[in-house]
């Protein structure tokens, strides 16, 4: 969009084209992460780094606070200065920041807060999108302005920038979560220049006038009595009043320069129709193209969308409707308990109220919460209700009765739309593959593009899926694809999980990636896959795309290989001009890591074209016989079977759409059992562990380290042993005479990642441990499954001290098979917690990767033991951890105090091995590990006891509250120093015994790799694209300087022994702990991979990049010093150190003299910071 009319069409996601319109009108930029809507922010910061100039022509002003709550007062205050003031948010987030809109608003400051609106946390965390969370804001005073599409955010975030500007008022520009949000397609682009003529200076100018400014002083936030106040408030009704005309306004001349019709309410469809639906959001694309279908079929009906939600005009929509309607629904994307109706509805009906439309029939209903997929289907379904007045679709409510029943499920697509669907594994590139498909074709082709990509709640490793459409038509189906031309498996496990090829239209293309010739497929693919393969024309390709990065050198990202297949079979572009766009994109993306980089991409691009082969699909495949994939669990407690196979393996299988409201009544509070993952299997590793039993030198580092608790020592008698698998390896354990020892590994449930590979000491020149084909080795699964099953030997727990990296293993682990990536940082550490504690854990864990792998569903990696015992875990928000954990262990604690205080009444009325069982408890109640073991043998005792108290029957009553609960407080570095640190410091400072760990990522890892309080000085991450500026907190620090937390930093890779004496000592405090523990994350690029994580912690300390102390109190009232160094003076270059990772080394490359200044001055920091702790070595008890 150009004063020369000159279109500029580019393919990007909602997020981008927002930004890029609040960029023009925005100096300063007060963020913060959250999903959805972190991108905007991300821009904008990437983009003033990069010298980007809005229309005042100069760069955005960025800065990122701890918290939404901090960017919103950050905003408040940038406007009072006179700067024009923006941010980007959703949910939980928007809600932190309302405080602050209210006086934004009341103060009549011109702002706009760009919303990817999403669900609010309720019964269970949801990162989707529907509008709870914007519906929340509808009383603060802020306009709001919603966008429908990728399009439509591009050119009404200019509008909400432009209106507030003019009316005073500030605007909320929300659009859907993910849907919108993250949805690329090919879109018209504003030129600058446009937006500045559009914009007004003289009011820019009256709004700089009213600033806050010395050289003309005032006043403003005084507080007014009830003589006033009400007054006052009324006396702004006169800013709003005009809103909706400035808003047409701006619409308007949008309109003009690029020849759309945006209105205040848009109304598409007959103009004679019917029955119309009202709404707001992506969900009205959807509408659009069904209605293009009903009208073609007899049918007259039509949408209203809302656009300007605040202020309210009834006016305008009373305006939109046609006279002939006679039904008019209103859909709802949010859920309002106890309410008449939602929001949007109450809005509509008190419009209509007085108007010609009074009497028409009017129904309601909720659709899409949390993205849920709304289709054509169940917008056809919705014109047809008449019957349910209040109705949902998209769900079987077979509880309330409320869902609507799908009669016809049309494909409405416009014709020549070509749909395409791509089934991957997370972090094998298929996902940014795709998303640089639909950006060739977009900007090489007049064709209209559209993405969006659908994944699991895993970390990488889960199953993502890619939905693209490319056509000649705009495209407006904003769901997901389940009628598609091409369909493409990159994964061969997943041909025996997930119903792929049902979604092909005949004669369509399914291309799988895989070994297997037409003989192994037959063997291989499940007959109904077969038979729909036969029946109705499917082209079948294969592709040995592993095979292929092998010979490359790619190893496992073959997106590159599987996107050039994609476009030779797709045929969607000439392969000739496919394959000259991928190698000019092959060459942008990695010139700056060598030739030989781009040429191994160019080498992996010609082969993906000429490595497709063509199956002849074998008659009988019509004869096929269907059969059951799914899976079914028939072991275990009772109600986590039950929970598995009505709930867990639908939703694995992709079929959780299809499970009623009944199926979640007895969860409806969002509890699951303990356990589940146990039940998932994934097998998504390519290689997995083999153990050499010939040279194992039996030190457990392989099972200490692993992220995901899949290898395990197994110690066995004679008569285990001999039960044992014919399989299964084993060899006589060292220093156990009678026990046999064996390393067990889960194949099913590893992830490839090495780790334990890594660590494996080299026994003459040869390591115990090496990697395999999964396929090779499936057997070994029956030697890891009995493993399971035998019980903990006593004799061998009490040789080996828990307290040490070899005993802690062959304690049980109470987490396993989590969701988190391959090789995690952060993992093994929770783990050891668990083995060490974990029957008698209370865990508050915060927002972040630790919940999502520790806490997301269906599956739950905690798990219990054979008593049923295990840690209680619990999520409330990001920011309110510390507190939430506090609040647990002070009702835990006030009830055991209760049962304390029972005990020491009923000691006078009980004699002999009672009494002395009651002495035990009540003696060790501040240790956890024997109050939890004196509490079960007191309560043994007692409910064999004949003596008749009711201090006797309360603790009875109350046994599960007797033993001391060991608390634990989970969280990452941007809870820990950001969001959560007020909290934090105050619940240790509180001198309760609570602990916590902290997991340091050094960057806020769950949502996106943005920088955090703990990134060091150089470090680049998103918010800090030029490379962090100011140094890392010193948490550790801070909290010593109490003098009563007991604190320690620890890094498992450069310390096993360090690592678990500071866990052990932390919990045994009787006060508040802090345990700091270095992660090495996915998103820091090592050099190596997660493979080398632990080495990587170690090389951390090496070179004093981490260091490695324990600070414990105790020491203190002993008259010692309570500071102990653990890590010795560095021996490894710092510089060489950060080098080896791409947020580091990626600063090298762009601005090789910013990275220079900064990486002298990160080192500078790091031996401060060093100096710093080894001060505390020195210690004189008369200070």
């Amino acid at each position: 969009m150009s004063t020369e009319n000159k279109k500029v069409f580019e393919a990007m996601d909602g997020n981008t084209a927002t930004a890029h319109a609040a960029y023009a009108f925005t100096e300063v930029a007060g963020i913060y992460p959250i999903t959805p809507s972190s991108p905007m922010a991300e821009n904008v910061d990437a983009w003033s780094t990069a010298g980007r100039k809005n229309v005042f022509g100069d760069r955005v002003k960025v800065v990122e606070m701890q918290s939404e709550g901090g960017a919103a007062g950050a905003v408040h205050g940038s406007l009072q200065a006179g700067a024009l003031t923006t941010t980007y948010t959703a949910s939980q987030g928007l809600l932190l920041m309302l405080p602050n809109m209210y006086k934004i608003a009341g103060e009549l400051l011109p702002a706009v807060f760009h919303v990817s609106a999403r669900a609010l946390a309720s019964h269970a965390l949801s990162i989707f999108g529907d509008h709870s969370d914007v519906y929340a804001c509808r009383q603060s005073g802020f306009a709001m302005l919603c966008s429908n599409s990728v399009q439509e955010v591009m050119d009404l975030g200019a509008v909400a920038h432009l209106s507030t500007i003019e009316s005073r008022v500030p605007f909320l520009h929300f659009f859907d979560g993910f849907r919108t949000s993250h949805e690329i397609q090919k879109i018209e682009t504003w030129d600058y220049d446009d937006l500045k003529d559009m914009c007004n200076m003289d009011a820019v100018a009256a709004f700089r006038n009213k600033s806050l400014n010395p050289n003309r002083p005032q006043q403003r936030g005084t507080a007014q009595n009830p003589d006033i106040f009400f007054q006052a408030r009324e006396a702004s009704n006169r800013f709003y009043d005009v809103v909706p005309e400035v808003v047409q306004n701006y619409m308007d001349k949008v309109n003009a320069k690029i020849g759309t019709n945006y209105k205040l309410f848009n109304y598409y469809g007959a103009e004679d129709a019917d029955r119309v639906i009202i709404a707001m959001g992506s969900v009205c694309e959807t509408i659009d193209e069904t209605i293009d279908y009903m009208n073609a079929n007899g049918h007259k009906v039509g949408v209203v969308k809302v656009r300007l939600y605040r202020p309210f005009s009834a006016k305008h929509l009373i305006a939109a409707i046609p006279e002939t309607v006679k039904h008019i629904i209103v859909l709802d994307r949010t859920k309002e308990p106890g309410s008449l109706g939602e929001p949007l509805y109450l809005d509509v009906v008190a419009s209509l109220r007085g108007t010609k439309f009074e009497s028409c029939l009017v129904t309601t209903g909720r659709y899409g919460l949390g993205s849920k997929d709304t289709t054509p289907a169940q917008i056809i379904a919705a014109y047809k209700n008449t019957e349910k007045p209040r109705f949902t679709i998209g769900i079987k409510d077979d509880v309330t009765n409320l869902s609507l029943e799908i009669t016809e499920n049309p494909s409405t697509a416009p014709e020549g739309t070509t749909s395409c669907k791509f089934w991957g594994l997370g972090a094998d590139g298929t996902v940014g593959a795709n998303k640089n498909s639909v950006k060739i074709i977009g900007d090489h082709t007049d064709k209209y593009a559209q993405a969006y990509f659908d994944y699991d709640s895993k970390k990488s490793g889960g199953v993502t899926i890619s939905h693209l459409r490319f056509g000649d038509k705009k495209i407006n189906s904003t769901y997901l694809i389940n009628k598609a031309d091409f369909v493409a498996c990159h994964n061969p496990s997943y041909v025996r999980k997930y119903d792929m090829v049902q979604d092909i239209k005949d004669g369509g293309t399914f291309l799988l990636n895989c070994p297997w010739d037409v003989n192994e497929l037959s063997e291989r693919l499940p007959g109904q896959a077969k038979k729909y393969i036969a029946d109705h024309n499917i082209k079948l390709y294969t592709i040995d795309g592993i095979k292929i990065g092998k010979e490359i050198g790619l190893g496992g990202r073959i997106n590159t290989v599987l996107q050039a297949a994609f476009f030779k079979l797709a045929n969607i572009i000439p392969i000739e001009d496919a394959v000259e766009y991928m190698k000019a994109a092959a060459k942008a993306s990695y010139q700056k890591k060598g030739d030989d980089v781009v040429q191994m991409n160019y080498n992996a691009i010609d082969a993906g074209v000429a490595g497709v082969v063509e199956v002849k699909v074998p008659e009988d495949w019509k004869n096929a016989v269907a059969e059951d994939i799914s899976e079914k669990a028939d072991a275990g407690l009772e109600n986590v079977v039950h929970y598995v196979n009505t709930i867990q393996n639908k939703v694995n299988a992709q079929a959780g759409n299809t499970l009623p409201v009944s199926a979640f009544v007895e969860y409806a509070d969002g509890t699951t059992p303990l356990g589940s993952a146990a039940y998932e299997k994934r097998g998504i590793a390519v290689e997995v562990p083999v153990w050499n039993k010939d040279t194992c030198l039996q030190c457990n580092l392989c099972s200490y380290v692993c992220p995901h608790a899949a290898i395990r020592p197994a110690v066995m008698d004679e008569e285990e042993a001999a039960k044992a698998p014919e399989s299964m390896k084993m060899v006589d354990m060292k220093g156990m005479p009678g026990k046999k020892f064996a390393v067990t590994v889960s194949v099913l449930d590893c992830t490839g990642c090495g780790s334990c590979v890594n660590v494996c000491p080299e026994v003459k020149g040869h390591k115990t441990l090496s990697l395999s084909a999964l396929d090779t080795q499936l057997v070994e699964q029956k030697s890891f499954d009995y493993g399971r099953t035998l019980e903990l030997h006593e004799d061998v727990l009490e040789k080996f001290n828990a307290v040490t990296p070899k005993g802690s293993q062959f304690r049980q682990p109470y987490l396993e098979f989590s969701g988190a990536c391959a090789g995690c940082g952060e993992t093994p550490y929770a783990k050891l917690v668990t083995q060490m504690f974990g029957d008698r854990m209370l865990i508050a864990n915060a927002t972040g990767c630790s919940s999502i792998w520790g806490g997301s569903s269906p599956a739950n990696p905690y798990t219990v033991d054979k008593r049923g015992r295990g840690p209680a875990w619990a999520n409330s928000l990001f920011e309110d951890n510390a507190e939430y954990g506090y609040g647990m262990a002070l009702g835990s604690e006030a009830l055991r105090m209760r049962v304390i205080e029972n005990a020491e009444r009923l000691m006078d009325k009980v004699d002999g091995d009672t009494k002395e069982l009651i002495q035990k408890y009540l003696d060790t109640q501040h240790n956890s590990g024997e109050n939890s073991v004196a509490a079960r043998r007191m309560i043994q005792a007692l409910t064999a006891c004949n003596v008749e108290a009711e201090e006797k029957d309360y603790i009875l009553d109350n046994a599960d509250y007797a033993g001391k609960k060991s608390q634990w407080i989970f969280g990452g570095d941007g809870w820990a120093y950001d969001i959560g640190y007020g909290g934090l410091d105050h619940v240790l400072a509180s001198n309760r015994d609570v602990n916590v760990f902290v997991f340091d990522t050094e960057v806020y890892s769950n949502t996106g790799g943005q920088a955090s309080k703990a990134t060091p000085t150089g470090a680049v991450a998103q918010f800090a694209a030029g490379g962090k500026e100011v140094r890392k907190k010193n948490l550790a620090e801070i909290a010593m300087g109490y003098g009563y937390i007991y604190v320690a930093m620890v890094a498992m890779g450069a310390d096993y022994n360090q690592c678990v004496k500071a866990i052990a000592e932390a919990e045994a405090y009787p006060g508040p702990s802090l345990i700091i523990g270095y992660a090495p994350c996915i998103s820091h690029g090592i050099k190596g991979g997660m493979r080398v994580s632990m080495t990587q912690e170690k090389r951390a300390v090496q070179s004093g990049y981490w260091s490695l102390f324990r600070y414990n109190p105790l020491l203190a009232e002993e008259g010692k010093n309570p500071f102990t160094m653990d890590s010795k003076e560095p021996t490894l270059s710092y510089r060489e150190f950060i080098e080896t990772e791409v947020r580091y080394n990626r600063l090298l490359r762009s601005n090789p003299e910013k990275a220079e200044e900064l990486f002298k001055r990160s080192e500078k920091e790091a031996k401060f910071r060093l100096e710093t702790f080894k001060r505390r070595t020195t210690w004189n008890v008369e200070e």
